[in-house]
């Protein structure tokens, strides 16, 4: 049961986070078409061809979207936290295991175990930083500089989604240290059905 809710809360940030990448990619595709045709109507290969093409092109006012590197910097840092619950429960962080492969099942199930319980202390700490570094900004009024909306609009943004991956991370460190001292299964198998 709690094993369900946990997935389901892990893929909805997942989905939620590519729904907002593609969105990223999008808004970058725009702002680099409108960037290039820009470039185009000031170019002087276009104005020895065309003189009214180049000025009609350019006075469309086609050029990059205002601020699209503050959105992408927002937007990225969100999507990172919010892919993370779904990669920490699927056991799909990037793994060397040279030698693990010539341990012992016993120890390299502790050793999986430890590192497990490590990362989760980690993606908490940098979940209590996050919001920390939110406190600040809200305390300061930072703002963009281009756009002018609040930085700590993009700290809440990723703080929520971390505190979600805080969330899913106790948990598999939880059922991790179970699964070491009972011997039973309490998360999914891990991506590509190693371990």
């Amino acid at each position: 049961m709690l094993l369900t809710l946990v997935e389901r809360l892990a893929r909805f940030m997942a989905i939620l986070g590519g729904l907002v990448l593609t969105v990223l990619i999008a808004l970058t595709c725009v702002s680099v078409l409108g960037r290039g045709l820009n470039t185009l109507g000031h170019s002087d290969f276009l104005k020895s061809i065309s003189e009214s093409a180049a000025n009609a092109l350019i006075s469309t006012g086609v050029g990059p979207v205002s601020g699209d590197f503050e959105l992408l910097e927002a937007g990225i840092s969100f999507t990172i936290f919010a892919f993370l619950p779904i990669c920490q429960l699927r056991r799909g962080h990037a793994t060397v295991d040279i030698f693990a492969t010539g341990f012992p099942r016993w120890l390299n199930r502790f050793l999986e175990t430890f590192w497990e319980v490590l990362l989760s202390a980690l993606i908490i700490v940098i979940t209590w930083r996050l919001f920390i570094g939110m406190e600040d900004k809200m305390r300061y009024n930072e703002t963009t500089f281009l756009l002018q909306f609040p930085i700590w609009w993009a700290y809440a943004l990723s703080f929520s989604a971390a505190l979600i991956a805080s969330v899913v991370a106790v948990y598999c460190a939880a059922a991790r240290l179970l699964e070491l001292f009972t011997g039973r299964r309490y998360t999914p198998e891990a991506e590509g059905g190693v371990h």
